[in-house]
């Protein structure tokens, strides 16, 4: 039986370097100029109901009611995310998703917050392939304002990233991490970690 081919958006999915001769690339560049059409709407509105509406056209996934974003927000392309419940996004944030980006329930990102789950070659005569990482936002993160995470990271559950951190290796599930490059700076009391659902405006990082 012929195996069946994916896409690029698969391959990179799953870990694969996009070079310059993937028979995929064009198509890369080609859906990151519709997803710029989509959001040019969307980053004009200020209906959160719209707002959610555009969001799901450009991940191809329903965007839970209980999600709120304050525009403009950039995507190069929504392929590769996904978005829990409860997750607020700050103005003028940037994830570059060809990698992978999972942000869980009760998510909470800062403005000016840059999600980059995709790199390259440091050789100059690879530079042009694409290297993809996962980034994934465990439940009851705060990424704080103007944070860096960088592809390959995983933010554990209840940790904090503090504002301005540049983030290159994964972040312990309860801790605090900080500075450039980011560096565990406290744990979190356990008892801190007991949710108690607020109205999802209330912080605004």
């Amino acid at each position: 039986m012929k195996k069946k081919d994916h896409s690029v958006f698969d391959d990179l999915r799953n870990g694969e370097t996009i070079t310059s001769s993937h028979p995929g690339r064009d198509e890369l560049r080609k859906s990151s100029y519709a997803t710029i059409g989509l959001l040019q709407q969307m980053n004009s509105s200020a209906d959160p109901l719209l707002i959610n509406d555009f969001l799901a056209k450009i991940t191809g996934k329903k965007i839970d009611e209980t999600v709120a974003v304050f525009p403009p927000l950039y995507i190069n392309n929504g392929a590769n995310l996904s978005i829990g419940k409860n997750v607020f996004i700050n103005f003028d944030c940037t994830f570059l998703t060809l990698g992978g980006i999972t942000i869980e329930d009760h998510v909470l990102i800062g403005p000016k917050v840059s999600l980059l789950s995709e790199g390259h070659p440091l050789a100059a005569a690879e530079r042009d392939a694409l290297l993809p990482g996962k980034i994934h936002i465990k439940r009851n993160a705060w990424i704080g304002a103007n944070a860096i995470i960088l592809p390959g990271v995983t933010v554990g559950e209840n940790a904090v990233v503090a504002a301005g951190a540049v983030v290159s290796k994964n972040v312990d599930d309860n801790t605090v991490v900080g500075g450039v490059p980011a560096k565990f700076i406290k744990q979190i009391n356990v008892v801190d970690n007991e949710k108690v659902d607020h109205p999802k405006f209330d912080s605004m990082l």
